[in-house]
């Protein structure tokens, strides 16, 4: 039985400097800033972090540095993924040299498998690398275009991934989330990854999630799991509220939800620089209304301190 993760993994942003090479020398304070607002763990080098932006070498740096500076308890996975299966052995290897607790790896997004075979061979590849380690697929079709039903992988996986712990679920089909955490009688550990929808996951019974947002309101999520928790649905509807509204301002503007994200961790005391290209930076006048309305929001009421 793997273990079920519970409470939020932080799936961080990757430091840079204004030239846009990686600046590891925050990723200490970054890993104390989330241990203090009781974040679980991390997701590191995924989608949030731009992972398929940065070469292998700047991968292997960033995993390295985050399992050296995490504090006793943070649980670290690195994510592998990459388009090239030997690109991800090696991320993988690399990992289990490390102190990481787990890896997970994305379905390969320009030539893709073709069925849930394809997508499990390539998955044991990956997991056979680092066969020390759990492995987490990484589920989020709106990237990656593959789309099998994840409840199809399990099944197919259970019997030929021996280190398969999970799945990082960043999709809005619910019923096959539901399916997922039913699979081999509760078997794998489901790790909800749509911050915007997490009272849904929660009410369908995940007990982990992963998410950009926790980087900096974790406070938020956490009262609204203590509130569901409890019972307390208006609460929690109203938390969700607030978080659905936050997360719809920082994709309004004309640069996305990542250039706009970064620059609310320069908020909460970590300057985790730019975004790579072909992303785009904020413009001064971007910058200005993302920090107006997060005002307006009541930001300072649930970010991270």
């Amino acid at each position: 039985m793997a273990e079920h993760i519970e409470g939020l993994i932080a799936a961080p942003f990757t430091p840079m400097h204004d030239d846009g090479s990686v600046n590891l020398a925050p990723i200490e304070a970054y890993a104390d800033l989330l241990a203090r607002n009781g974040v679980a763990g991390v997701f590191a080098c995924g989608t949030t972090g731009e992972s398929l932006s940065l070469t292998v070498a700047e991968r292997m740096e960033i995993a390295g540095r985050w399992t050296e500076v995490a504090a006793e308890g943070l649980r670290v996975i690195i994510h592998v993924g990459a388009t090239s299966i030997e690109d991800c052995r090696t991320l993988a290897r690399h990992a289990a040299e490390t102190r990481a607790f787990g890896i997970g790896a994305m379905g390969p997004c320009f030539f893709r498998p073709q069925t849930v075979e394809d997508l499990v061979a390539f998955c044991a590849e990956v997991a056979s690398a680092a066969p020390g380690l759990p492995f987490y697929y990484y589920h989020i079709p709106g990237m990656t275009g593959v789309e099998f039903p994840m409840a199809d992988f399990l099944e197919a996986a259970a019997g030929a991934i021996p280190t398969l712990a999970g799945i990082k679920y960043t999709w809005e089909d619910l019923m096959d989330f539901g399916r997922c955490l039913g699979a081999a009688d509760g078997r794998f550990d489901l790790l909800y990854g749509r911050d915007e929808t997490l009272l849904a996951g929660l009410a369908l019974g995940a007990r982990g999630a992963v998410g950009s947002t926790y980087s900096f309101s974790a406070p938020l999520y956490r009262r609204l799991m203590e509130a569901f928790a409890a019972g307390d649905l208006d609460t929690a509807r109203d938390l969700q509220r607030r978080s659905r509204e936050m997360i719809h301002l920082l994709y309004s503007t004309t640069r996305a939800f990542l250039p706009a994200a970064k620059r609310v961790m320069k908020m909460v005391g970590l300057d985790c620089g730019p975004v790579r290209l072909p992303m785009r930076n904020l413009t001064p006048d971007e910058t200005e209304h993302v920090l107006a309305e997060l005002e307006r929001l009541g930001f300072d009421d649930y970010c991270a301190k």
